[in-house]
């Protein structure tokens, strides 16, 4: 414990460099849809990721081969959005490396494609999104039901050269070492999650036939992308029937095709949410703050998941949560109030414990962000 203290602050310092501000309000010729997304291949080179049972399938191949086939499907579909691979062959990318790339380019969105694989089985199937953050499931926190899974996809950080130094002391396969990710939040999390729950929604059904959910989890590159990040565990190589599926052409553009009709649905959503967040910030600048009009509440976003959460879940830190339910996502608010004053006093307050929340006006079943 002792050790993981020393290293602590630095990483924490290191977040908030990363962070990026919220975009000043959006003048006429500011546009600010969705216009690049970077594609992330899972391991290569030297690293080959997960391997078959028979030494015949490579897991760095066959992320190479869905994200080949995601960027062609998002330019023929998109061609004005910028779409960026980390690696378009079968080379060696640091984890480091994978986020600065996306990072560099100013990235709207940034997707990191993986296969998964059972140690010593065979039975595990299905593919899983995950995104940065704590687990919002009791008795599911970052030290359960996916830690194996994150220990071995932050592992390849001992592939590359003098990684203790770089990585500010933080080893993959040291249970220590994860405790801080559990104190930082993702401030990009809602869009994160919601462009999960696409994806999750878009596979089923699909090649890959069995949905293993969201969730959120300590991967490395997930933390130190500046933009909403997931990653995409698109089957078990381990798994024969998945392994089939990922096996064929007909397969690989299935699972490709999906995560596609995703990007188009939260693209949709994101190009309409900046058009309607630009006319929000516009009204909020000629509204008088003190103005309370009917039917509407003030309160603080403290999460947005696909799960419905008990009121008393310690997640809340004691603070009675108010749920607005979604079609994909419940958001949760917390200090809500239809005293604009009263609630943005609870503001200062719940910012305390969780950095990245946000101030919101909630009015006929939908929130909008105020600051």
């Amino acid at each position: 414990m002792n050790r993981l203290l020393r290293f602590l602050p630095s990483f924490l310092l290191g977040f908030l460099l990363l962070a990026i501000p919220m975009p000043a309000r959006a003048g006429k010729d500011v546009d600010l849809r969705l216009k690049t997304v970077v594609i992330d291949p899972g391991h290569g080179g030297r690293d080959a990721g997960c391997v078959s049972r028979d030494r015949k399938t490579y897991e760095k191949n066959l992320t190479l081969a869905i994200s080949k086939k995601l960027a062609e499907g998002i330019r023929e579909k998109y061609p004005d959005v910028q779409v960026i691979l980390t690696r378009s062959d079968d080379t060696f990318v640091e984890l480091e490396g994978r986020a600065k790339i996306a990072n560099n380019a100013k990235a709207d969105l940034f997707i990191s494609v993986h296969i998964n694989a059972q140690d010593g089985g065979t039975n595990a199937n299905g593919y899983s999104i995950h995104c940065l953050g704590q687990s919002s499931r009791k008795g599911n926190d970052l030290f359960s039901k996916n830690f194996d899974l994150c220990k071995r996809e932050n592992s390849v950080i001992r592939l590359e050269k003098d990684y203790t130094t770089q990585y500010e002391g933080f080893d993959p396969t040291d249970d220590e070492s994860y405790i801080f990710f559990s104190l930082i939040q993702n401030s990009n999390l809602e869009r994160s999650l919601q462009f999960a729950e696409d994806v999750n929604s878009a596979m089923k059904g699909g090649a890959i036939k069995h949905s293993r959910g969201v969730s959120q989890d300590p991967f490395w590159v997930l933390w130190r992308t500046t933009m909403p990040a997931v990653l995409i565990e698109c089957g078990f190589i381990s798994n024969p029937t998945d392994l089939d599926a990922l096996r064929s052409e007909k397969g690989i553009g299935n699972i490709a095709g999906n995560i596609l009709k995703a990007f188009i649905a939260y693209k949709t959503r994101y190009d309409m949410g900046v058009q309607e967040e630009s006319v929000k910030e516009e009204i909020e600048g000629k509204e008088s703050q003190a103005e309370v009009k009917s039917g509407i509440m003030y309160g603080t976003q403290v999460l947005a998941t696909g799960r419905t959460m008990a009121e008393d879940d310690p997640y809340f830190s004691g603070y009675a949560p108010y749920l607005l339910k979604g079609a994909k996502l419940n958001r949760y608010f917390l200090g809500v109030s239809d005293n604009r004053e009263e609630a943005e006093k609870n503001f200062r307050e719940i910012k305390k414990i969780f950095p990245d929340c946000f101030f919101a006006e909630i009015k006929d079943g939908k929130s909008y962000r105020i600051r």
